[in-house]
């Protein structure tokens, strides 16, 4: 049978050393709260810009939708008021919503009611 060993009588610690403690554990405490919402940040910012692009690339695609749109109309138009006619005829009825689209707008922005 082994002899018991002897067990290690803990130092009482002193109150400067459990204030240095304390210190210590609050820097910690900080430090990671700060890296917890660096992390969250950058999670927050990582979605809202993959979020952006997938608008920009929609945006871009429903741009080109539109000018597709536009072409087929002057296609159309060609045969009844010949190519200059059915042009000006779409870039002029563009103009026009362009122009009542943009005078909602700033009706909005100056709180005017139309």
């Amino acid at each position: 049978m082994a002899a018991p060993q002897a067990v290690p009588v803990a130092e009482p610690e002193t109150l400067t050393a459990l204030v240095s403690q304390l210190v210590d554990d609050g820097r910690s405490f900080v430090a990671a709260e700060i890296d917890l919402v660096k992390a969250r940040a950058s999670d927050k910012v990582s979605r809202y810009r993959n979020a952006a692009i997938f608008f920009a690339i929609a945006g871009v695609l429903a741009l080109a939708a539109l000018i597709a749109l536009l072409v087929g109309l002057v296609m159309t138009l060609t045969p009844l008021t010949g190519p200059l006619g059915a042009t000006l005829i779409v870039v002029g009825a563009v103009l026009v919503i362009a122009g009542i689209l943009a005078m909602v707008g700033k009706s909005r922005l100056t709180g005017e009611q139309s």
